[in-house]
């Protein structure tokens, strides 16, 4: 935990405002989308829900879990890297670091998460029962984001062009997920697309507790959170065995 709090810290370091920053970005991300989608483009979502001012409110939760996952899986390429220190002390456990990476993130995600709590409460005047519901959407995601960084920061240290890719990579998956659409408006022969990404399950878990008002579909996410953990379980195994040689490459 004291990992987290100074890697936190550290993203502040040297600011006016400090950790006021956590707050103020996502609050003004979600001003300017509902400027923009609301009242230039009048988005709707779909037929059924016409409504071009909760737009922003839709794709909100989506852009979250995104930038969730690109705050981790963006910095794991350079990770081992750039903590090389810890790599020649032999008691230090490198793995930790991915769960460092995921809890900083994390706190970001939560305070955004408030941001969005807010906003439904001054836009719509309620909020669903089912709110409090996302907390074990995200858990399920977590093993998913955490073999991630194990993954790519075990091969960044032997393959630093990975960085490169890695951005596009997140680019595409933006866009290749249910966020500012709904997967019935995609054509059917891109669909298969949608939903091999694996943030398409979490996007609309999270649509149908925040905004819908609905349960989420505890089959399909237990089964996530399964898949999740043996994808977690392979990555650290690669990571253990790999980590030998950082030293060496370092």
């Amino acid at each position: 935990m004291s990992m987290i709090r100074r890697d936190i810290s550290m993203r502040y370091k040297g600011t006016f405002a400090g950790l006021l920053w956590s707050f103020v970005t996502p609050l003004l991300m979600l001003v300017v989308y509902t400027f923009v989608f609301g009242f230039i483009f009048k988005a709707r979502w779909s037929e059924s829900f016409p409504s071009s001012s909760e737009f922003a409110l839709i794709i909100f939760p989506g852009l979250m879990v995104h930038g969730f996952f690109v705050d981790c899986v963006g910095r794991a390429p350079t990770l081992i890297v750039e903590n090389s220190n810890y790599v020649k002390k032999v008691i230090f456990p490198l793995e930790c670091l991915s769960w460092v990476v995921a809890g900083s993130a994390l706190f970001q995600y939560l305070v955004s998460m408030l941001v969005l709590l807010v906003f439904m409460l001054v836009l719509k005047g309620y909020i669903p029962v089912t709110f409090p519901i996302f907390l074990i959407v995200v858990g399920a995601f977590v093993p998913f984001v955490v073999g991630c960084v194990w993954l790519v920061s075990s091969l960044g240290v032997y393959l630093r062009d990975i960085k490169h890719g890695i951005g596009v990579l997140m680019a595409v998956m933006l866009f290749v997920a249910p966020i500012f659409y709904p997967v019935e408006m995609a054509p059917d022969s891109l669909r298969w697309a949608i939903n091999f990404n694996p943030l398409t399950i979490i996007v609309q878990q999270l649509q149908n507790v925040l905004i819908w008002g609905r349960w989420p579909e505890w089959l399909i996410l237990i089964g996530y959170f399964l898949a999740s953990c043996v994808f977690a379980k392979l990555s650290f195994v690669w990571f253990q065995r790999s980590r030998g040689g950082f030293a060496d490459v370092l």
